[in-house]
């Protein structure tokens, strides 16, 4: 036992030696204040010592309550109701309508402050006035909120009564508060450990390693062990570098594109309505042009193309074309020159088709670029998303063709399970939506919309009515399933555990 001990002790580095030193302490932060290491490398020897038999390391998921952004802010400034009650001490009265002119202080924060010192009886609202109902000592007296707050952070299951009825109020108010699960990690030393352990004013200092230094003078060397090296011992996992998972799928989409015979068309991602509404057949009236849906760009505009075009478009709105009765309304050009951020890269297409000349159809074209819409964020709906685009010219095209495209496109991005719906949209007929079965949900989403450009959206941008197939399925949604996503919104949160274990997209 002694000999093993001592081979032990002689494989031990530098940093389990120090932690071996402060094993006792209870948490891995008062480890690293001790020995001075940063956490990885506390946690790194830690792992080491567990190899060797000298630890047991029990993984616990606890949940931590801690200061939000506000929390942050108000533990420095403290909290409204504490600001509001002094001004009020101060002043003796003060009128509703000066609170905002004697505190910074959001209409949201001074409501919260008012019921805050409402449920405390600390005050009285009369004819638009605060009046205290309280003296100086009571309002100098800090409140159970505010002690909790300079108490934090604190395990959620080690909170007293009075603790918890403070995290009760103030998690009624907007980020004061933050609880995240933490990974605690419970030491305990077994038997060896403990051996191993009374011997420690027996360590001795040997070589880590062999440097110039080391070998320039024999005293440096001659007398003293090298310290034993364990080659059996599990290394921690080392990840090197590679390209988000989202940017190697869209590598992947663009190459297959590419394989199809598809030519790349790029477009901005601030675009005027012209582009994005107008030229698309959508009317200046229409839902999907409101704040609802669409980002604007406050106090800028942007330019139209040349006046042939900006009068065949403003002709198919408002009388229409090749039989076609339009909208019937006036339209409005500083209605089209209002920036907006795209909300489809259908805007690439309609571009597009304004600048082909008619020697180079027939002719191809797909683009895959970041959309935003004015949306509320669920496991499939995120209001900045992915979003590729394709268009096809050429005589004679017909809605089979359309559908192939699309069936041979998603087949290879690794979807056997798609169906097609008869759909609407402003600017194709007929149109279809695409949707594809989620296997986690156990139901049919859609990814988009396709179909045919209408007689209104070609003319006026081609200058003759040509078959043009046309499509925009969402591609955010449609690589949640490779990667095995549950909700869309996990795509940008940068979880570095994720992105090191998700997989290169390969099919």
């Amino acid at each position: 036992m002694e000999k093993e001990i001592e081979k032990i002790i002689e494989s031990l580095n530098t940093n389990e030696k120090k932690v071996l030193d402060n094993i006792k302490e209870e948490r891995i932060e008062n480890i690293v204040k001790k020995t001075n290491l940063d956490k990885t490398s506390v946690l790194r020897a830690l792992e080491y010592l567990e190899n060797k038999k000298i630890v047991i390391l029990e993984h616990l998921k606890i949940k931590i309550v801690d200061l939000g952004i506000n929390g942050l802010i108000y533990k420095k400034k403290g909290l409204p109701e504490r600001r509001l009650s002094e001004k009020i001490l101060e002043k003796k009265i003060l009128n509703l309508n000066e609170i905002n002119k004697e505190l910074d202080l959001s209409e949201e924060e001074i409501k919260a402050s008012i019921g805050a010192l409402k449920n405390k009886a600390l005050i009285e609202i009369k004819n638009g006035k605060l009046i205290l109902n309280a003296n100086g000592e009571e309002i100098i007296k800090k409140t159970l909120e505010e002690k909790f707050l300079e108490e934090l952070p604190l395990n959620l299951s080690d909170l007293t009564p009075e603790q918890k009825y403070a995290l009760k109020i103030l998690e009624k108010r907007k980020n004061i508060i933050t609880i995240k699960e933490e990974d605690n990690i419970k030491i305990k030393l077994t038997k060896l450990g403990e051996e191993v352990e009374k011997e420690k004013s027996n360590f001795k200092e040997l070589i880590e390693n062999i440097t110039p230094n080391l070998l320039g003078k024999e005293s440096n060397w001659r007398g003293k062990k090298f310290r034993r090296y364990d080659v059996t011992s599990k290394l921690p996992e080392i990840y090197g570098g590679k390209s988000h998972f989202v940017n190697q799928a869209i590598e992947y989409a663009k190459k297959v594109w590419i394989d199809l015979g598809f030519k790349e068309m790029e477009g901005n991602i601030i675009e005027s309505s012209f582009w994005v509404f107008d030229a698309l057949f959508t009317p200046q009236d229409h839902p999907a042009r409101e704040m609802q849906d669409t980002f604007f760009i406050r106090g800028k505009t942007g330019e139209l193309p040349e006046k042939r075009i900006v009068e065949a478009v403003k002709k198919s709105h408002e009388q229409g074309i090749e039989g076609s009765k339009g909208w019937n309304y006036q339209w409005k050009e500083d209605e089209s020159k209002k920036l907006v951020l795209r909300t489809h890269t259908t805007a690439v297409s309609s571009y597009m088709l304004s600048k082909i000349k008619k020697e180079d159809i027939p002719c191809k074209y797909f683009a895959l670029g970041k959309c935003f819409r004015n949306e509320t964020a669920d496991w499939s709906h995120g209001f900045e998303f992915n979003q590729t685009e394709g268009i096809v010219i050429a005589e004679g095209l017909t809605f089979r063709n359309l559908l192939g495209y699309l069936k041979e496109f998603f087949k290879k991005m690794g979807f056997e399970k798609i169906r097609f719906i008869p759909s609407y949209y402003p600017y194709t007929e007929p149109s279809v939506q695409i949707d594809v079965f989620n296997k986690d949900k156990k139901q049919w989403f859609e990814l988009g919309g396709a179909g045919i450009f209408r007689p209104e959206v070609v003319i006026p941008l081609l200058g003759e009515n040509i078959t043009v197939l046309a499509w925009g399925p969402g591609f955010d949604r449609m690589i949640m399933d490779y990667y095995e996503i549950k909700d869309l919104r996990e795509l940008y949160k940068n979880n570095i555990n994720q992105l090191r274990k998700t997989k290169f997209w390969m099919k």
